[in-house]
């Protein structure tokens, strides 16, 4: 198995103000947090010399996909930038995903890229619409394979998947799974969900947590309690 795994705060909320005062309560507390495609669209990339000035770890969620040249100029755009996570979507193709290596490579040599497989929102019925007659976890195989055989260091799964990826893909490749919710709590637009502990005891190299610390009574209990069912701290 990797290392013990560890939990990033999803920070998907509309302002960097709300954001920051969300994630200070809890520096010290917390190691890694989550930028998305939302915070970053309205206050640029300089949102993550914020979060990383405060001692946070940062996980750029920003899940690219285009031609190989874009993708790859928008990589080396990050340059010097203190992400240590950033995500493209896999489907983007072997060629995207290589190009996308090299620029990191070159660009923010630190940071690890992950590749989106299926998203936890897509089920069956969702895959079939879209013209894909696999099965998620068929799908799950097919594009992270073509990941890591691209350079990719990991992947973004469902936590469902991380038995299936460990078995074919072993312990090396990252692996980041949202979708993490307790049984007493709605699945708002997940759907292929499991506990912290389960996840970490499936394989995950990171879980991704947002409304069941954002919305708990105690952030800082409920971020200290899910640290410690995952192990990542006694």
């Amino acid at each position: 198995m990797p290392d013990a795994c560890r939990l990033i705060l999803a920070l998907d909320v509309e302002t960097k103000e709300e954001a920051l005062a969300l994630a200070r309560p809890l520096a010290g507390n917390l190691v890694w947090v989550k930028l998305g495609l939302q915070l970053f669209t309205r206050h640029g990339p300089s949102i993550v010399d914020e979060f990383h000035a405060l001692g946070f770890k940062v996980f750029l969620d920003l899940k690219l996909h285009d031609i190989p040249n874009t993708v790859a100029s928008a990589i080396k755009s990050l340059k010097g930038r203190p992400c240590s996570l950033l995500t493209l979507h896999a489907c983007g193709g072997p060629e995207m995903l290589s190009r996308a290596v090299e620029a990191a490579r070159e660009s923010i040599p630190d940071c690890q890229l992950l590749a989106v497989t299926v998203l936890t929102s897509m089920d069956q019925a969702q895959l079939t619409a879209v013209g894909i007659t696999r099965t998620p976890e068929e799908q799950v195989c097919v594009l992270g394979r073509l990941a890591i055989q691209s350079g990719v260091h990991g992947l973004v799964c469902s936590p469902l998947e991380l038995p299936m990826l460990r078995k074919e893909l072993g312990t090396q490749p990252v692996l980041v799974t949202p979708g993490i919710r307790y049984p007493d709590a709605k699945g708002d637009d997940q759907n292929r969900v499991m506990t912290p502990a389960q996840a970490a005891a499936s394989g995950a190299s990171f879980i991704v947590v947002g409304r069941p610390i954002l919305k708990a009574t105690d952030p800082s209990a409920q971020t200290l309690k899910i640290r410690r069912e995952i192990g990542e701290v006694k």
